[in-house]
């Protein structure tokens, strides 16, 4: 039997008192008032209540010691980026190599691969497939439906897999950004009970009002904590906290679900509505076998300094000591590399875009990035045109953008964007939602070849730089994660991050951001590995726009 003195914090009672827990067989056996002299503070273990594993850029095992050195005990996660990479048995990679780590990780069945059928993908997900995996016991839930059109639409596919969650008693995650009035009535009401996706208040408060749970989602790209936190307070028992992308720097640098702690605080919200929504809420939604410092819990709990600084002094996962002084006390496991990537190199003719007869005075659509967030707008501008074709425009902040699948050698993709910021050289990845192709934005042709092709020779990863010089991270695991340390791999990131800031970004995360720029199911215009698209009317539009 172990025993540990503290203060101990009760979510659930609302109270904090000088207390002794006694832990045995990985079991909670007593929690008991008793006078101490130690003021540090016991509480249960924080859950991020909503995360690609994938967008760590490690594998389960390396993530789950970045998580548990910031008071992070269980995730719940949804495997859609690499189900869409490698299906079923990306799903399975995940599952296999979660299980060599303590982490608790909630596993979901992901409900849209592809996203779209807008797009090449490595695997489809069809509605038998998904029953299959709704069937087993190692996967709890239905991932976000993103296809809320699908939905709302009635389509039977979507209805099928909405259905076969029904079937087996599991639950459905939601993803529906700016769904109001009828069409969010009829989304809540085919049974899905979270949103991530919300940006206001206003938004989030008619969500919470159908039955929803909304998950205030902070990562490195899409932040919403700011815009959100007060629904803490306000609608204590209808909100959980979550990251959905968090970048390895983001996670060792800054913190995960802990952070949103600390700054809930700053802000000034009640600490006992924060935990629950850090802790009892998602562990009471999801069913998680996750402890909550009651007797015969999983002893699952943290130990902090104190509650406003929140700095984790231990994690304890089943009674285990996972973490503790600075030091995660389990090695990430030895991880095979597997992957899907097909695709050749390309050239300089491969992205060229010749002025077509007719369009010499034709404006053309422009995709608006903005920072930390993953909606788009669009704008209309005269392309710069040299020798006859499109091209770059840094001078006005328009750059040439690149989509090509990973699958096969099927023709580039060309468009514009603006808010990228590079003065020069080239950023590329295959992290590009959902179905992950190579996605590409420079200054010049050559050096978006250039990138495109350093990505092909790695089979994945990223790449910033010029045709004369290349900085890479290879991400050997479907071209999404690496099995290097987390450490190393956050200060390659960050390395990659800092040469683009180089090159004229201004970007938070330009990487994560350019990730979001072919996601075709987010408004308002994106690009697509098989076009431009317009995200509202869910449809492929042309470059030129006749005035």
């Amino acid at each position: 039997m172990k025993t540990f003195q503290g203060i101990i914090v009760d979510v659930i009672g609302r109270r904090q008192f000088k207390g002794e827990l006694a832990v045995e067989n990985g079991k909670v056996l007593r929690v008991e008032e008793k006078e101490h002299d130690n003021g540090q503070y016991i509480l249960p273990g924080l859950v991020d209540a909503h995360v690609h594993i994938e967008s760590s850029m490690t594998v389960p095992s390396v993530f789950a010691r970045m998580a548990v050195a910031r008071g992070t005990v269980a995730v719940v996660s949804d495997p859609h980026e690499i189900a869409n990479v490698m299906g079923v048995e990306g799903i399975d990679y995940m599952i296999e190599e979660a299980r060599k780590a303590p982490l608790k990780v909630c596993f979901g069945v992901p409900s849209c691969v592809p996203a779209t059928p807008f797009e090449s993908a490595g695997a489809v997900l069809d509605p038998e497939a998904v029953d299959r995996l709704l069937a087993r016991d190692d996967l709890h839930y239905l991932s976000e439906m993103m296809n809320f059109p699908g939905v709302v639409n009635e389509f039977p596919d979507v209805l099928a897999k909405l259905e076969s969650a029904k079937k087996y008693g599991k639950l459905v995650d939601g993803h529906a950004p700016g769904l109001t009035g009828a069409d969010l009535e009829k989304y809540v009401g085919a049974g899905i009970s979270t949103d991530h996706e919300c940006f206001t208040s206003e938004e989030a408060v008619e969500k919470i009002k159908l039955g929803m749970k909304v998950l205030i989602r902070e990562g490195s790209s899409a932040r919403n904590f700011e815009a959100l936190y007060r629904l803490i307070d306000e609608y204590p028992e209808s909100v959980m906290l979550c990251t959905d992308d968090s970048h390895p720097d983001t996670l060792i640098y800054e913190g995960h679900i802990d952070k949103l702690v600390r700054r809930g605080q700053e802000k000034g919200l009640d600490i006992y509505k924060l935990l629950r929504a850090a802790v009892l809420n998602p562990v009471e939604h999801y069913g998680l076998n996750v402890g909550l410092l009651r007797e015969g819990d999983p002893a699952d709990f943290i130990i902090v300094d104190n509650l406003e600084a929140f700095n984790v002094l231990s994690t304890w996962i089943n009674g285990e000591c996972v973490y503790k002084d600075g030091k995660v006390l389990f090695q990430a496991a030895e991880s095979p590399a597997k992957n899907v990537f097909n695709r050749n190199k390309i050239t300089a003719e491969d992205v060229k875009l010749p002025l077509q007869p007719g369009d010499e005075k034709a404006k053309i659509r422009v995709i608006v990035a903005e920072d930390g967030e993953l909606l788009t707008g669009q704008e209309l501008f005269l392309p710069r045109v040299e020798n006859g074709s499109l091209v770059s425009d840094p001078d006005r902040d328009i750059l040439k953008m690149v989509v090509l699948s990973r699958y096969g050698d099927d023709p580039a993709q060309v468009g514009f964007i603006k808010n990228i910021g590079l003065k020069k050289g080239a950023i590329a990845s295959s992290i590009a939602h959902d179905s992950h192709n190579i996605i590409a934005v420079g200054a010049t042709d050559e050096d978006i070849v250039a990138a495109v092709n350093r990505l092909v020779e790695n089979k994945g990863g990223i790449v910033v730089g010029s045709e004369e010089k290349l900085l890479d991270l290879p991400l050997e695991v479907a071209g999404l994660m690496s099995t290097r340390d987390g450490e190393e791999v956050a200060a390659r990131y960050q390395l990659l991050n800092a040469e683009a800031r180089k090159l004229g970004t201004s970007l938070k995360s330009p990487f994560m951001t350019l990730a979001f720029m072919s996601l075709l199911v987010i408004p308002e215009l994106k690009l697509g590995d098989k076009g431009l698209f317009d995200v509202t009317k869910f449809e492929f539009i042309d470059l030129f726009v006749e005035e």
